[in-house]
């Protein structure tokens, strides 16, 4: 290889150095993963080109469409993977190869890291091109942007560091447009030198890649080893469950299985076919907050972009192709965002999808769960994101209850008790907290079923105003509660109910008397049966759950919490006939109930002197 001007070197940026060293020096099971990710990339730049060259023809002024080819050197010890695609420009290629533009990189690093077998993690990341590192001591990309005079070389050993220099006359002439990439095998990675080992891995792997796949063999014609077949266009009938495998491993990038596929094609006033997939595991970037889809659009078998929102983002984990024989080629990705007929599919795809799911979650509890388990707090966003939606997304969800798991609300209605006319539901950090929550207790000694709701996009969804089957959702840290009119399922406790409490104006009086500002009230409650106190908020006021979580963002005031107590409790007692104590047993109540909701007391040091003073004081009368 000549050059016209001296190798310019240049360090890599701090998360690909660590990502090569790990290539380098560690041993996956699943090193095929660097060829097919090699051809994804090449597919991706053969796409661009084809896009481009609606607008700007003069791109393919050769008239040879694009296409993929492999070719192997043993006495090089060479394997080349070459496009004639869009092809890259200088400052591209060090975009490109350089660095990681993307969020959630060091989380990826550590989990690379952990993993026993990173290949699935890779291709869920997207950061194939390294993973060639895993068989080659050393890389050289040559490439030509289509349209450009020049020609770039890009090398590297997988150090620190990359060179990139101007191309000479002979590596200009051979690439045309498009790239070449040229892995010097290591000596254990020698097997892809023979043309059946690369045969296999395309079949495994790419063989549904959009353009044509050649294999230059070192004897005989160059011959093309994959099917190269828009799947998407195909009739069901003709596909066996092997070949959506393939399609969504080369479509989204991944290793995992599909665990719902949905395969049609809409005809009337639009035309268009959906190949879409539901992963079985998560993406990294699942819970990112550009919140982006990864859904592609084609027209007509030409790519056109793969951030056209073609589903909402509450459904953004959904992989796949959605390939449309109305709209116009040259559309823009400006114009995609208004355009009324992409609105048109985005609405009915939208609906198809959720109908699947909803279907599976009848047919297929089993596998639908594992969608749930996967998925269930993105999807619930779209309770409270799509309004026109709710109803159905409020049935789809599942939910951990005081009953069980993964239930349903028509379950839940299906079960109300006599004159239970609210769905109740409680919101917190997790569900073994939630289930000694003394907000339950009364609920429970009734037999009422309760949602127990511990993702963090919980608190946001239930402040909308909700109703199930006309039922409307309630929770129990808000507002007032009555349950009088259902009865005890213990009629002892029944009994106990009817018993004289503490003095309750007395009482109210002395502790608002201690507590001045620091709540909003203080009253006898109707949720308590074992418990001395609990913290709610005022029936106009947030969930205490969701203003914690904004609070932590500094979104959003704090509001003075409502402060209930239980008139039949010892402790409460304790403080009308304890004057002496009735300040630091006031703000017991308070501070034990901050706790039990997850809260620190505003003064530790001052809660522990009290705490400790009213157990001296109990011993010394013991």
């Amino acid at each position: 290889m000549t050059t016209t001007t001296a190798p310019e070197s240049q360090p890599f940026q701090a998360e690909v150095a660590e990502l090569l060293n790990l290539m380098v020096h560690s041993v996956y099971s699943e090193t095929d993963i660097f060829l097919r990710e090699l051809i994804s990339n090449a597919s991706d730049a053969c796409d661009k080109l084809r896009y481009e060259a609606i607008s700007t023809p003069e791109l393919i002024a050769d008239g040879a469409p694009p296409k993929i080819r492999i070719a192997p050197d043993k006495k090089a010890n060479t394997l080349s993977v070459v496009d004639s695609g869009i092809g890259m420009d200088r400052q591209e290629l060090i975009d490109n190869l350089g660095t990681i533009a993307r969020s959630g990189t060091k989380s990826f690093l550590s989990r690379l890291t952990e993993a026993k077998d990173g290949a699935n993690l890779i291709g869920q990341f997207g950061v194939g091109f390294y993973a060639a590192f895993m068989v080659a001591e050393r890389i050289v990309v040559t490439s030509r942007r289509a349209g450009s005079d020049q020609v770039f070389v890009w090398s590297s050993s997988g150090g620190s560091g990359f060179e990139i220099a101007q191309a000479g006359d002979e590596d200009a002439a051979r690439v045309t447009r498009g790239t070449e990439i040229v892995l010097h095998l290591k000596k254990e990675a020698a097997k892809y030198l023979e043309t059946y080992e690369i045969e296999r891995v395309v079949r495994a792997w790419s063989d549904n890649i959009q353009f044509p796949i050649e294999l230059v063999p070192e004897e005989g014609e160059p011959r093309q080893i994959n099917s190269a077949s828009a799947l998407w266009q195909r009739p069901k009938s003709e596909l066996k469950p092997e070949d959506y495998k393939q399609a969504y491993q080369q479509v989204a990038g991944a290793f995992d299985e599909p665990a719902m596929t949905l395969h049609y094609r809409a005809e009337g006033r639009q035309s268009y076919a959906v190949l879409l997939f539901v992963p079985s595991t998560k993406p990294f970037d699942l819970f990112d907050q550009a919140r982006k889809g990864k859904v592609k659009l084609y027209v007509r078998r030409v790519f056109i972009a793969d951030d056209a929102d073609l589903l909402p983002a509450y459904l953004r984990f959904i992989r796949g192709v959605i390939d449309s024989e109305d709209l116009p080629l040259n559309i823009s990705r400006e114009m995609l965002q208004n355009n009324p007929q992409l609105a048109q599919i985005r609405k009915a795809v939208t609906g198809r999808v959720i109908s699947e799911l909803e279907s599976l979650g009848e047919k297929e509890p089993e596998a639908f769960a594992k969608i749930w388990d996967a998925f269930g707090p993105v999807i619930k966003e779209g309770i409270w994101e799509d309004f026109e939606r709710r109803e159905k997304l409020l049935a789809l969800s599942r939910f951990t209850t005081t009953k069980g798991e993964k239930r349903s609300l028509k379950q839940y209605v299906e079960d109300l008790k006599p004159n239970q006319t609210d769905i109740y539901y409680l919101t917190g950090e997790s569900v073994e907290r939630l289930k000694s929550n003394p907000k339950l207790e009364s609920a429970t000694a009734r037999g009422i079923e309760v949602l127990l709701l511990t993702d963090p996009v919980d608190a946001f969804w239930t402040s909308a105003p909700l109703d199930f089957g006309g039922k409307p959702l309630k929770s129990l840290s808000q507002g007032d509660i009555d349950f009088g009119l259902m009865p005890l399922l213990d009629e002892k406790a029944e009994d106990k109910q009817d018993e004289a409490g503490a003095d309750e104006a007395t009482t109210i009086a002395l502790i608002k008397d201690a507590l001045g500002e620091r709540v909003s009230d203080v009253r006898a409650s109707q949720r308590l049966t074992s418990s001395a106190s609990c913290l709610v908020a005022g029936g106009g006021a947030q969930d205490r759950m969701l203003e914690r979580l904004l609070a932590m963002q500094n979104k959003g005031p704090t509001t003075k919490p409502i402060l209930e107590i239980n008139m039949r409790h010892p402790l409460v007692a304790a403080i009308a006939g304890d004057k002496d104590a009735a300040r630091d047993l006031s703000f017991l109540l308070l501070e034990q109930a901050q706790i039990l909701d997850g809260e620190l007391p505003e003064d530790p040091a001052a809660f522990a002197n009290r705490l400790n003073q009213l157990v001296l004081r109990g011993i010394a009368k013991g």
